[in-house]
């Protein structure tokens, strides 16, 4: 499922659509190999109706330990455009977040050794207002994420806005004494 263009305005551009890292889909697949291997080692062991047993058991296993991590990380979507940093995850219940570049203050990243050598780290956007921190784990590319990031916020505020380019309007004057 790709992200949907429709949620953006018309001037704006998708500069950056990245999903979590593969990473995450480590441990369901190493589940998988798991319960194959139970459901395999049943059907030798047991034959029959204990292997059958088991092997619906086993689809039940894989549905919950794999298949739903898989479809958390294909609707997981962190869209950086030429306005906003957006955020939608959620299979069956939907969330999102969207922060304008003018209301970014400060990113940060970091990531363990491992997430070094595997590309992949914690990006961390400030933002004014009620809610904050967005943080972005498991973000592939993380430092080049934030240098992208960077870049956007920096060529937002130098970006002239519809109030720049509007010719002034004379304003009444303010109330007095007559």
């Amino acid at each position: 499922m790709g992200f949907p263009e429709s949620v953006l305005t018309s001037d704006e551009e998708v500069v950056l659509h990245l999903r979590p890292h593969w990473r995450r889909l480590v441990a369901p697949v190493g589940w998988v190999l798991l319960v194959l291997a139970a459901v395999i080692g049943g059907f030798v062991i047991w034959g029959g109706s204990g292997a059958l047993v088991l092997g619906v058991l086993g689809l039940g296993l894989l549905l919950w330990v794999a298949v739903w991590p898989y479809l958390e990380w294909r609707t997981t979507h962190y869209v950086f455009t030429t306005e906003r940093v957006l955020t939608r995850e959620g299979v069956l219940a939907r969330r999102g977040r969207d922060i304008p570049l003018a209301r970014i203050n400060d990113v940060s990243f970091s990531h363990s050794l491992l997430e070094r050598m595997l590309g992949s780290g914690t990006l961390t956007v400030e933002s004014a207002g009620e809610r904050g921190q967005l943080v972005l784990a498991d973000l592939p590319r993380v430092e080049q994420t934030q240098t992208v990031l960077y870049e956007l916020v920096e060529a937002d505020r130098v970006r002239p806005t519809a109030e720049d380019d509007a010719p002034a309007q004379k304003r009444p004057p303010p109330p007095g004494p007559r």
